[in-house]
């Protein structure tokens, strides 16, 4: 086999993948993601590999290959990354978020953020690789997902209750929303590698009252009950907890010791950073839907709402309490979505082989541990009792606001920082 090279390769890899719609309203809505699980199958079985595809339903399908390592024995190391991107309006783009239009060094379309940019790093390492014949250190499986932008309920959540023998042996894992670089001052910058997740409750509340007509007088009026609800949930102070990762994070990046008292004023010197780390100082609960009435004169009987909660590890049962609380007697809630917050310490071979790889290729970087304020596959695949972390590794102009493209208009990714990430990958991939 001619051997392949995987920064050039990246490029295009990333670009086909962007071009395939794999759009996920949600619901099961959408095309799902079999065009471009087939592409995947398709780029891994040309370098020697047996994929899977395995579909949960009609074209949400996932792919699923082994790499033999030299020494089997190791626990398995896997590589994630779902293939689904969230909706878009194309009015609002520079260029259409399906071209995968290569503009001013970068590439631009939905998922070039998230996704399909670690996506086409992983296939194009593992080409690399494999075409060179150069076998990892250890097992190897990679996942790419369908589903994640829902919750995974057809994609990792699936995948780790219904196949999970095809993660055996799997102890450690690497995915998305880490790793990429955030410039603190000239010539320093911050690697953040995710290390923990806090925990989703999308929430339905309910009001039920007695319906009436709009002239009369009514004290159990549902839209009422419901709006002080929402007014308490939305406008209660969360108080701040500083969880071990958080900790960590400004240890690590300014050898500090933080404080809860100070922690929000400390928080508000990182410039850019800091409403990614901000979202990680306590919970969060926001009103996000309103739904009540069918006719101006008409006191309906009951009335409805959604709210996005966000737990920190650690800090569950305190957060409901508290909603609970809120929520006042005449307001229940119910789960339109809820999973778990999950984190792991900053330390052992594997994060020595993350930040060795991000150092070689570039001599200013620091990898610093962080907490993700959203959520990802890693909480599925935890379940199966594997540790995992963010490291997708771009290193990214100082003046762009990756973390801020995420679910955004103009999703782009720096073409060299495509190319940074394949040869820090590849260097990880032969150190863990």
């Amino acid at each position: 086999m001619t051997p392949l090279n995987g920064e050039e390769e990246v490029v295009e890899l990333c670009r086909e993948l962007i071009r395939i719609d794999t759009t996920n309203a949600g619901d099961n809505a959408g095309p799902g993601e079999r065009g471009a699980a087939e592409y995947v199958a398709g780029k891994l079985a040309e370098v020697g590999l047996e994929p899977r595809i395995l579909e949960s339903d009609d074209k949400r399908a996932n792919v699923v290959a082994r790499i033999s390592g030299e020494d089997s024995s190791r626990g398995a190391l896997l590589l994630h990354g779902h293939l689904d991107v969230v909706p878009f309006n194309a009015g609002d783009w520079t260029h259409h978020p399906l071209s995968g239009e290569v503009a001013d060094g970068c590439i631009w379309g939905r998922g070039a953020v998230d996704m399909k940019n670690m996506d086409a790093m992983i296939l194009a390492v593992v080409r690399q690789r494999l075409s060179e014949g150069r076998r990892p250190p250890r097992d190897v499986v990679l996942a790419f997902t369908a589903d994640e932008e829902a919750g995974g309920t057809y994609g990792a959540q699936w995948l780790a209750t219904e196949h999970r023998d095809l993660f055996e042996g799997c102890t450690e894992a690497i995915g998305e929303v880490g790793g990429f670089s955030v410039s603190i001052e000239e010539g320093r910058r911050l690697y953040l590698i995710e290390a923990a997740e806090k925990g989703i409750a999308w929430m339905k509340l309910t009001a039920a009252g007695r319906a009436g007509h709009g002239s009369m007088l009514n004290s159990e009026n549902a839209v009422t009950e419901l709006a002080e609800a929402i007014g308490r949930i939305g406008r209660h102070e969360w108080p701040v907890r500083l969880t071990p990762t958080v900790r960590a994070f400004f240890k690590e990046a300014f050898d500090l010791e933080l404080d809860a008292d100070d922690a929000e004023a400390t928080v508000a010197k990182l410039g850019s950073l800091a409403r990614m780390i901000g979202a990680t100082l306590r919970n969060t609960a926001n009103p996000t839907m309103l739904d009540a009435g069918y006719k101006a004169n008409v006191i309906p009987q009951t009335a409805t709402a959604h709210v996005d909660g966000r737990f920190l590890p650690g800090y569950e049962e305190e957060f409901f309490t508290t909603v609970d609380e809120l929520l006042g007697p005449n307001v229940t809630r119910e789960f339109i979505y809820h999973d778990i917050a999950v984190e792991t310490s900053f330390d052992g071979p594997l994060v020595r082989a993350m930040a060795d790889s991000l150092l070689a290729e570039d001599p200013d970087a620091r990898a610093v541990p962080y907490t993700l304020s959203g959520g990802t596959d890693l909480k599925a695949f935890s379940r199966l009792g594997i540790r995992g972390f963010g490291f997708a590794p771009l290193r990214l102009p100082a003046d762009l606001d990756f973390s801020g493209m995420f679910h955004g208009i103009d999703e782009r990714v720096p073409v060299d920082s495509l190319r940074f990430g394949v040869r820090v990958l590849d260097r990880f991939l032969g150190a863990c």
